[in-house]
């Protein structure tokens, strides 16, 4: 085979051998091994493999040809067998630093106490990228025998007699068997899947020489492998009586070992020094253990029940009757009962010991926090006194336990009752915690469960926001010409008759970001090429433009879902260079932030206001023709561009209002223009200074009368807590119901020049996206 040696061949020849029984699976691995290393080394599929792993692959792919010889029975009950009397299987285990397999026989003997093993299946794989310790590619390797086992004995229609694991590592028969003492999660894991699958009594120990799973874990050529019988028929003492399999069980620890008398030798002696310290009381310890509330009932309760055992030795207690294995309601009634009387005993030593108390003394402070609940001493615990004493409700309901409001434990009772009344509000929880508690400041803590609560954020959580930015310079730029800083978007479509048929025609807005006017063109379609043109048209009408803002196309609000789909689809790389030959910048806004351009957005909607009613007064339904659409276009701007941009006084003798006229074509209304003008200026060469002069009388009371009015924030009034990364959000998509919005996890914030972040990017299960920050609600922050 001629094919070049990269990424792509080499999977795809390796994946055209056919072996779904594993009998070829050592020498599969290592071309396995070989597209591991070019992995690692992140090299691209088509992309010429290094020197080294070239031969290596072209030794390979001459053994390939020696696969025809690979050749071995696979009939599991020869013909002159006779009756089985007993089935075993038998999977063996091992693993290297390369990889790891395991390789499973069918042991049968018959009446005449013959035994016949037959090769099953196979399986072999390469170790992880991430390096792991020797015992650990063991246990794996453990853990793969037990899930062949459970797969072959759900899919093979025979009964079995017996199941028996082998491995080579005495490390993993000293971890299956212990079963006290506490391993690394990665040990526990795998642990688990184990001891689920398989009993301790089948696994057994065996030599490295005599593992036939040493050829999965290593590799082997295809010459080689032929040659390898024990692969095929398993090791040659199956074939024989059980009493001389390989008998090495685990050694045990020293420690563990029996002295026997007749040792030789005396035993060293030695010397141990200890210091006794007094350790906390369990019942506390266990307060701050548990983030559960019911769990940690049970746990205490687990520990009075043992506690009661101890006690009770010699005395009548049945140790094996089963009311000892399991728990009841008393014991978890005494069981709160305890963690109460703890918390009481760590929150009001001072309350309880004058209530204990006699004479004048007794009786909480007026100071204490507790004074106005008149609270009594009951069988060691703090109760409410209260005056509801002739209430006919329960005694719970009445007197109930008192509880501090800063404690762990008060924390996971409230977190309890929030779930228990189906994350209901405030009210509702501290109504169901008073039927038998009374935690002081309950209202605020309850307050404070409810807006941490997860289920309550992703059901109830507002949009994040942060203080409203400040005017960008584009706003607040005065002295420019008109459109200087221009802001863009489409809005539509409107449909016109062509004959017998209707078409759609779009418009373009263009908004001057300093002085509010406004220029509209219509486009045809809603291609790159039809943008650029209604671009072009623009700049030869109003001159050219230092920045354009727009949306980003996949956030347009109000828009059609035609015009958003094909809007997503416009190229913007060719915007932008359009732009840069023109000595022009492009300011695209991120998805989702509407908010960012709602000066055209405000626009768009005026537009649209105008042209429905034009079409109301006219009683059309559709536009008769192009010209009429442009017609009214331009009606609609001149309407928009003559609105004022500060306040109407009533006083006649005040100047007239501004508007975008005012300075676009220097009549913004039928009155006269402000400023007094002599016969001269009616020539040529000195019409320009009265130009001059509406401009600068424009730009005057522009700064003083308009700017002053964008002074005031209309809301995001306060600051807010920045995102962080590895906070937890859910994304806002106003399209899709609340239930269905996608989770994701902060990865990078982009903050303003103050430090704001106003965008981040998050990312989700599929993808990543920048959002702003009123798209994002969080979830849970990450702790610092």
């Amino acid at each position: 085979m001629s094919r070049k040696a990269t990424r792509r061949n080499i999977l795809s020849v390796m994946s055209s051998v056919y072996d779904p029984f594993g009998l070829a699976a050592p020498f599969v691995l290592k071309a396995k091994i070989i597209l591991q290393e070019l992995c690692q080394a992140k090299l691209d599929w088509d992309q010429s493999i290094p020197e080294k792993q070239k031969m290596e692959w072209e030794h390979w792919m001459n053994e390939l040809q020696n696969l025809d010889q690979v050749k071995t029975e696979r009939c599991l009950k020869p013909k002159n067998f006779g009756i089985v009397t007993n089935r075993q299987l038998h999977h063996f285990a091992d693993a290297s630093m390369d990889g790891y397999g395991v390789v499973t026989y069918l042991r049968q003997t018959d009446e005449n106490e013959e035994v016949h093993v037959a090769f099953l299946t196979a399986k072999a794989r390469v170790a992880p990228l991430k390096p792991h310790t020797i015992v650990k590619m063991e246990l794996t390797a453990a853990t793969l025998a037990v899930k062949q086992d459970s797969m072959i004995k759900r899919e093979m229609n025979m009964e079995l007699d017996e199941t028996v694991f082998w491995t080579d590592s005495q490390t993993v028969l000293k971890y299956i068997t212990n079963e006290t003492a506490r391993y690394p999660v990665f040990v526990t894991n795998r642990l688990s899947i184990i001891r689920d699958g398989s009993e301790t009594n089948q696994w057994k120990y065996i030599p490295t020489k005599l593992n036939p799973a040493d050829h999965a874990s290593r590799g082997l050529d295809a010459s080689e492998l032929t040659k390898k019988k024990e692969w095929f028929e398993g090791p040659e003492f199956l074939k024989r009586s059980e009493e001389i399999w390989p008998s090495e069980g685990v050694k045990a620890p020293a420690r563990m070992e029996k002295a026997d008398d007749t040792m030789s030798g005396d035993l060293d002696e030695t010397h141990i020094h200890a210091t006794m310290i007094n350790k906390e009381d369990p019942i506390s310890a266990l307060l701050s253990h548990y983030s559960d509330w019911d769990k940690l009932k049970r746990g205490v309760a687990w520990i009075l029940k043992f506690k009661k055992m101890l006690q009770g030795k010699g005395k009548g207690i049945d140790g094996n009757s089963s009311e000892m294995f399991s728990l009841t309601n008393k014991d978890i009634e005494d069981a709160e009962v305890t963690i109460v009387k703890q918390l009481q005993l760590e929150s009001f030593p001072e309350e309880m010991k004058r209530l204990a108390g006699h004479g004048e003394d007794k009786g909480v402070p007026k100071r204490s926090t507790l004074s106005n609940l008149d609270p009594e001493l009951s069988n060691g615990l703090l109760q409410v006194g209260g005056r509801l004493q002739n209430a006919q409700i329960p005694s719970s309901a009445k007197h109930q336990y008192i509880l501090p409001k800063k404690h762990h434990v008060t924390t996971l009772l409230m977190q309890y009752i929030h779930r228990r009344v189906g994350h209901q509000g405030q009210n509702h929880m501290v109504a169901e915690l008073r039927q038998k508690f009374w935690v002081v400041g309950a209202g605020v803590l309850a307050r404070n469960i409810a807006r941490k609560c997860i289920i309550c954020r992703k059901t109830q959580g507002k949009a994040g926001h942060q203080k409203m930015a400040e005017l960008p310079r584009s706003r607040v730029q005065s002295d420019e010409p008109a459109f200087t800083r221009v802001g863009m978007d489409y809005f539509g479509p409107f449909e016109i008759k062509c004959g017998r048929s209707i078409r759609k025609r779009y418009g373009v807005i263009f908004t001057c970001l300093s002085c509010r006017g406004v220029h509209i063109e219509d486009a045809s379609s809603l291609d790159t090429s039809s943008c650029i043109e209604a671009i072009r048209r623009f700049i030869s009408r109003r001159g050219p433009m230092k920045e354009m803002f727009s949306d980003n196309g996949t956030n347009l609000v109000g828009a059609e879902r035609e015009l958003k789909q094909a809007l997503k689809e416009l190229n913007q790389d060719q915007l932008i260079n359009f732009h840069a030959n023109h000595g022009m910048k492009w300011h695209f806004n991120p998805p989702a932030a509407s908010h960012q351009g709602g000066v055209w957005e405000r626009q768009i909607r005026t537009v649209r206001k105008i042209l429905c009613a034009v079409m109301r007064e006219q009683y059309l339904k559709s536009y008769q023709n192009e010209e009429q659409l442009h017609t009214f276009m331009c009606e609609v701007e001149a309407v928009i561009n003559s609105r004022p941009l500060t306040r109407c006084s009533d006083n006649p003798n005040d100047l007239d209002v501004i508007s975008p006229n005012s300075l676009l074509t220097m009549k913004g209304s039928t009155t006269l223009p402000p400023g007094i003008f002599d016969d001269k200026d009616i020539y040529a060469k000195k019409r320009w200074k009265q130009m001059q002069y509406l401009a600068d009388l424009f730009w005057k009371r522009w700064v003083r009368e308009y700017l002053p009015s964008l002074q005031r924030r209309q809301k995001w009034l306060q600051l807010s807590r920045n995102l962080q990364v590895g906070d937890i959000v859910l994304v806002i998509d106003e399209t899709a119901h609340r239930c269905s919005w996608s989770m994701a996890r902060v990865q990078e914030v982009m903050p303003d020049n103050k430090g704001f972040v106003r965008r981040a990017k998050v990312k989700t299960a599929t993808t990543s996206l920048v959002r702003p920050v009123t798209k994002l609600c969080i979830l849970l922050e990450q702790e610092i």
